[in-house]
């Protein structure tokens, strides 16, 4: 830390400091928490940062913010008092680090400005207005807000009530003894796993101990986020890890309860794969709909009007909120059944709350979509098309035939589709050209849907259908196929995809776009996919080739996408993109 004379000793200073490190800006007369300096000048999310008094600048903004000095301190002079004349529109922006905060604005870098609620920060100009900052500051205390702040703003009532109050004070030890979010996460990612290895013994002492580790592991699953907004570490490695890891845990908790079961004489991974494909179905739902509302102007949807007026009614928001099964609700569920019941038992919970949930949520989204008047925009409907997952042989029917779509949308086409792949893997004779003629079927319907930009109003639910199409082809086939072990190879293909069509949607929320087309060409797409499990169930019928074919096709799309996936989220370009915690 140096002090500045004035502002052309300041910017001599800031001049002279490695490029590779980040600098900040504080008036010497700030006045305020000191969790409000940690939001505005430790983030490592933001390439510059302010509160009232202070500045910070990651080196890719240094050399904007040395300009920015440099003309403040022309236009005033090197030596001017710090304080501009009373006559400048904020107060904020009478300091130094609030001219230079403007200036950076206007040459065009965003500056970040955190939300800091009841924290002081701010920069008096007298005796009496100091004495005032300092008794507001003394009022509140920084270390209750920084905790508070650490617990997510929106949250399940599983959560909010049965764990947060205490895995609060976790994450602060945690950061008192140095460790990170990352560390946190994978400690939660062990827990699961060996939670997972105790359900698979298919014993009742097993099924206890793995209903209480996952519970555990959720504690810690709350823990990392927590400590990251609470010692404010983000990174893009806590970004890939946090986005993975929930459905890592989730669906190997799945597979370890199939292993469990079929220990004790009853098979259940078609209920396991099942369940994996509903709750994967759910999420493409809630990301397809958010990414096209995303930057939506005009929305003027009376039931989004309904739904923020039941908002004000206290009972109504928690209500809601666990009626949609949230990840809290869904895991404390989950871990009750495994301890209490069998697993079948717990496959048909899951399968039943996670439907009527899809239904609640799928109805809100489409009557909001028909009753809104919104334009779509070209960054939405590019979303959606990578979310659309259309690979080499789609995009080719897209190419060649943009005009024949006509008179019917987008999401008819995609529906149709879909129907006709999995009305063909269901009621087709098993092993049938027929199938392999639905899926060319398929695969020109998943064409025509995407020949034209999706902006229509319920252009969101192709994605859905997609996977819909994709996941449940795979599932009945290998049902279907009477080959030994060929529904656990199928619930290792779908899992490898699965992971490709999440790391798909973090990516795009990160604003980094959609993955490589070379990556999404080399797996072959969704209605490639499809089509290639079709013909496999043709080719090996009855053969137990069908279980190892699925067994390579799995192996080879996890290889390729996770080697991608690895690379993109340890490179410097990759986002770091974590939730926001509740404001003070």
């Amino acid at each position: 830390m140096q002090t500045a004379a004035d502002a052309g000793d300041a910017a001599t200073l800031l001049a002279a400091v490695p490029a590779g490190r980040r600098v900040a800006l504080v008036d010497p007369r700030f006045v305020g928490h000191v969790h409000a300096l940690r939001l505005g000048l430790t983030d490592p999310r933001f390439a510059a940062a302010t509160v009232p008094g202070a500045l910070t600048a990651q080196p890719e903004a240094r050399g904007a913010l040395l300009r920015a000095l440099r003309r403040t301190t022309a236009a005033v002079g090197a030596g001017a008092p710090v304080v501009a004349p009373e006559t400048d529109p904020a107060p904020e922006d009478r300091t130094v680090p609030g001219r230079i905060a403007v200036a950076l604005e206007a040459e065009g870098t965003d500056v970040k400005r955190p939300e800091l609620g009841s924290l002081t920060a701010t920069v008096p100009t007298d005796a009496g207005a100091r004495a005032v900052a300092e008794s507001a500051r003394d009022a509140v205390d920084d270390e209750a807000v920084r905790l508070r702040s650490a617990v997510k703003a929106h949250d399940g009532f599983f959560t909010t009530f049965a764990i947060s109050p205490y895995s609060r004070y976790i994450a602060r030890w945690c950061a008192r003894r140095g460790l990170t979010p990352n560390q946190v996460t994978t400690a939660s990612l062990i827990t699961a796993l060996v939670a997972a290895g105790a359900a698979a013994t298919g014993t009742r002492g097993g099924y206890i101990a793995a209903g209480i580790l996952l519970l555990v592991s959720f504690v810690l699953d709350c823990t990392d986020g927590q400590l990251a907004r609470y010692s404010l570490q983000y990174s893009t490695m806590g970004a890939w890890l946090d986005a993975t890891f929930d459905r890592a845990k989730e669906y190997a908790y799945y597979a370890g309860l199939a292993i469990g079961a079929v220990r004790g004489g009853d098979d259940v991974w078609v209920l396991a794969l099942g369940a994996m494909v509903l709750q994967a179905c759910r999420h493409v739902v809630d990301f397809s709909f958010n990414e096209a509302n995303h930057d939506a102007v005009a929305n003027t949807s009376p039931t989004a009007a309904l739904s923020d007026k039941l908002d004000s009614v206290g009972w109504t928001v928690w209500a809601r909120r666990m009626i949609v099964l949230p990840i809290g609700e869904r895991w404390a569920m989950i871990a009750v059944l495994t301890a209490l019941t069998t697993p079948r038992i717990v496959f048909y919970a899951l399968l039943i709350g996670c439907a009527l949930a899809a239904c609640y949520t799928t109805a809100g989204r489409l009557l909001r979509s028909l009753t809104r008047r919104a334009s779509r925009t070209d960054r939405a409907a590019q979303a959606l098309a990578d979310l659309a997952d259309s690979g080499p042989l789609a995009q080719g029917v897209a190419a060649v035939a943009p005009g024949l779509l006509g008179a019917f949308t987008a999401p008819a086409v995609a529906l149709l589709g879909t129907l006709v792949m999995i009305g063909g893997a269901l009621f087709l004779p098993y092993g049938s050209l027929l199938t392999v003629a639905a899926a060319a079927v398929y695969v020109v319907l998943s064409g025509l849907a995407v020949a034209r930009p999706l902006k229509g109003a319920l252009d969101w639910l192709v994605p859905p259908f997609f996977r819909a199409a994709e996941y449940v082809t795979i599932l009945v086939l290998a049902a279907r196929s009477d080959v030994p072990h060929a529904v656990p190879a199928a619930f290792g293909l779908v899992s490898a995809v699965a992971y490709h069509h999440y790391d798909t949607v973090y990516r795009i929320r990160g604003g980094t776009g959609a993955p490589p087309r070379w990556l999404v060409r080399t797996i072959g797409g969704h209605e490639g996919r499809t089509a290639l499990v079709a013909v496999l169930a043709a080719v090996l019928t009855h053969a137990s080739g069908f279980t190892t074919a699925l067994t390579a096709l799995a192996v080879a799309v996890a290889l390729v996408v996770l080697v991608e996936s690895i690379r993109f989220w340890v490179s410097s370009s990759a986002p770091a993109v974590h939730d926001e915690g509740e404001l003070a």
